[in-house]
């Protein structure tokens, strides 16, 4: 896009938002900045090179674009106004810049989320203590955008529906979709659950044995989906000197293959190892029971 080039103003999203087009080259952009929308209403057009224009962007294709389009035709001018607020709130306590598709995904989640709140629709979130463990600053930037929500159209906030916002500000600054995040979140309680049936005995909530677990297996599932290894030089010992321990690894790699649909490196089948030993040392009574069961 050339910086001297005339946009042809296609709608106005907000105070702060505009989508343009350019007419050269029939690509549309989202323009970010600072009262550009307000200043625009009644304007056909405005200037590439802006100097009130602070962010860029354009969606991968036309088709990414229209349904965006779709989308914000639905949504409330207030939750626009509400998740610029949070927006900027995100942008001044993180130095990474922001993924810009949170400009779109965060007000559809808020608009939903008060849609079934004022309808008296319950909202669970299976991942919350989960959440506030693994992204405590994002969970303090989620509970005062709730604080901000929960003014602007006269709600009460549950703590379920602040886990959800988190994962919307940590998609936000790390680029990882919040679908992504459900999902990743969903397969550590299933391996939690594997764990914990082996155990014979569910594993407290506020032990460090749990953070420790989880921490784990969330790291290795990233990796894992992301093609990552991690070498483990004592991966040879580990199959012969904890038989028992690497049968219940290999059963949650297992697990975790099938979900993400992709291979699981036996290093991370060692690391695993390492951590169920060390949980195994702490409930051994639990577990010899559960195995004189079966």
């Amino acid at each position: 896009m050339q910086a001297n080039r005339l946009l042809r103003i296609e709608r106005v999203i907000s105070n702060n938002v505009l989508m343009v087009l350019d007419s050269d080259s029939g690509k549309e952009y989202v323009l970010l900045g600072k009262g550009i929308g307000f200043s625009s209403k009644g304007s056909g057009t405005i200037e590439a090179k802006d100097p009130r224009i602070e962010k860029r962007f354009r969606l991968d294709d036309r088709d990414q674009m229209s349904e965006y389009h779709t989308l914000l035709e639905g949504i409330d001018p207030e939750v626009i106004r509400i998740s610029e607020r949070i927006i900027d709130s995100i942008n001044g306590q993180f130095s990474e810049p922001l993924n810009n598709k949170v400009y779109f995904a965060l007000p559809s989640h808020i608009q939903f989320a008060v849609y079934r709140l004022k309808n008296g629709m319950d909202i669970v979130n299976p991942f919350l203590q989960e959440t506030l463990l693994w992204f405590p600053k994002e969970y303090e930037i989620a509970r005062s955008a709730a604080a901000m929500i929960s003014e602007a159209f006269d709600i009460e906030i549950p703590e379920d529906e602040i886990g959800f916002l988190t994962f919307h500000v940590h998609s936000a600054v790390s680029s990882v979709p919040v679908g992504e995040l459900v999902k990743f979140s969903n397969l550590v309680n299933e391996a939690v659950a594997v764990v914990e049936s082996e155990l014979g005995a569910p594993i407290p909530r506020d032990s460090m044995d749990y953070v420790r677990l989880i921490t784990h297996l969330r790291h290795a599932i990233e990796r894992i989906a992301h093609g990552k290894v991690v070498r483990n030089p004592f991966m040879n010992e580990f199959k012969t000197q904890y038989p028992e321990e690497y049968r219940l690894a290999a059963e949650l790699s297992s697990l975790i293959g099938q979900r993400l649909e992709t291979d699981v490196p036996e290093d991370e089948i060692g690391y695993m190892v390492m951590h169920l030993y060390r949980l195994f040392q702490t409930y051994p009574g639990e577990r010899s029971t559960q195995q004189g069961r079966n």
